[in-house]
């Protein structure tokens, strides 16, 4: 996460951010899934489980678990790997020996049926 990507004081990352990473992941799975970006229709569940600061390196996952005729819906997971280490100097960060789970959440997108390539 960059500079850019606090939204509040101490340097914390909106939750936003992380949904937009979400949104990213479903349009690739989609695309793979069906050949088209379909679209997003809602969040079943959103969980905020630590907090994300700038400076912070965010990996993120999600798979698709149900599909249905035009439905798909999809699990997601953010982890942090990456920490930086402003008391020690500007540039320091590290690796961590184990990612912390920041959100999960579950969400189910649609793609038309006039829309579908693959199958």
């Amino acid at each position: 996460m960059s500079s850019s990507d606090a939204h509040y004081g101490g340097n914390l990352v909106d939750g936003a951010r992380i949904l937009a990473l979400f949104g990213d992941i479903a349009t690739e799975l989609l695309i793979e899934y069906d050949g088209d970006e379909g679209l997003f229709k809602a969040y079943e569940s959103i969980e905020f489980i630590a907090p994300v600061f700038a400076g912070d390196f965010i990996e993120a996952s999600g798979q698709i678990v149900k599909s249905g005729n035009t439905s798909r819906t999809m699990t997601f997971e953010a982890r942090k790997i990456v920490s930086p280490r402003p008391d020690i100097n500007d540039s320091a960060a590290d690796l961590l020996n184990k990612a912390i789970v920041v959100c999960k959440a579950k969400g189910t997108c649609v793609v038309p049926k006039d829309k579908q390539r693959k199958k």
